[in-house]
């Protein structure tokens, strides 16, 4: 997919949703108030983000309220659901996607959402959960040929994270995710995000809105019970990748145990040269070809604009 045929299946989906001017959006949230502290929302952001009190107020509390409708409403369906069948109610942790390309923010918006969501009377326990630790090993990447593919669906365990879901939407008293460091740049070995009966579960990811690759498999997203899509123009998300990758190299790749500790003592220039080829080599085509096509999935998307600010928002019909 081209980013024209992509911006075309775009204006083809847009009778799907409610498109909602930010000005509109955040009077969602009159009278509701911010929870956070402006040093824990700099704690929150991650590189090249801009995320300030004022966006959280106009943009993310509505999200909140709104995600505070669809879980109580999806709590009472299931106690419904339990009483017409006559059994105790065993009401399931709500279960929410966030997905988007990367250097969109998809990161610092899931783990905004944990505090904000943490913060509601009925949901004190949230966790969050990124798909990064079912990337395959890179030990199994590599015998796979995948290494300049991961991100890819298919560096992906797929029938992991969807038995992973599974168990927690069970109900399963301790459910455990591989965890991913991205200083070693692969799963530790040994080492796991445990998840015990939480309230929400957050689950962030570049393809959790893929469909399944067959169609006798289950779908990651139909274990969602509402999903959140960050959107930019891919232009716009380039530049962030560029800066996040100068920014990082005077951070993290500095450090002796970091995998990219080979880009620390690059120019600039080459440093943006590097950049620019391992977006329009890998995560532009992954986005063309598989992220950016899951978009009209989500049950909402926040459109960026080139400050990083989300313009508009998109809410799907019922």
């Amino acid at each position: 997919m081209t980013v024209d045929e992509a911006l075309q299946a775009d204006s083809l989906a847009l009778s799907l949703y409610r498109e909602i001017a930010r000005s509109d959006w955040a009077r969602l949230a009159a009278g509701v108030t911010q929870p956070l502290t402006e040093a824990e929302v700099v704690q929150l952001r991650g590189l090249g983000d801009r995320l300030d009190l004022t966006e959280v107020r106009e943009v993310y509390l509505p999200l909140s309220r709104l995600l505070s409708l669809y879980a109580s409403a999806t709590k009472r369906l299931g106690a419904d659901e339990s009483a017409f069948l006559g059994e105790a109610d065993s009401t399931t942790p709500f279960v929410l996607g966030v997905a988007g390309s990367v250097a969109v923010g998809k990161s610092t918006i899931a783990r905004l959402l944990r505090e904000l969501m943490s913060r509601w009377p009925g949901t004190p326990r949230v966790e969050l959960v990124t798909t990064d630790g079912f990337l395959y090993p890179n030990a199994e990447l590599e015998r796979r040929g995948l290494m300049d593919r991961k991100g890819f669906p298919e560096s992906y365990d797929r029938r992991a994270l969807v038995e992973f879901l599974t168990a927690v939407k069970s109900g399963e008293p301790e459910v455990r995710a591989p965890f991913y460091s991205h200083m070693r740049y692969d799963i530790v070995p040994d080492a796991h995000t445990i998840v015990r009966r939480p309230d929400v579960v957050i689950v962030e990811g570049l393809n959790v809105l893929q469909p399944p690759p067959t169609p006798n498999d289950v779908a990651v997203s139909e274990l969602f019970d509402f999903s959140v899509y960050v959107d930019a123009d891919p232009a716009h998300i380039r530049d962030w990748y560029t800066q996040r990758f100068l920014a990082l190299r005077a951070a993290a790749f500095s450090n002796p145990n970091s995998f990219f500790r080979v880009y620390a003592e690059i120019s600039d220039e080459e440093a943006v040269r590097r950049a620019h080829y391992f977006w329009n080599e890998i995560n532009l085509p992954n986005l063309l070809e598989n992220v950016l096509p899951t978009k009209h999935r989500a049950s909402l998307v926040l459109e960026k604009g080139v400050t990083h600010g989300v313009e508009r928002v998109l809410l799907r019909k019922l």
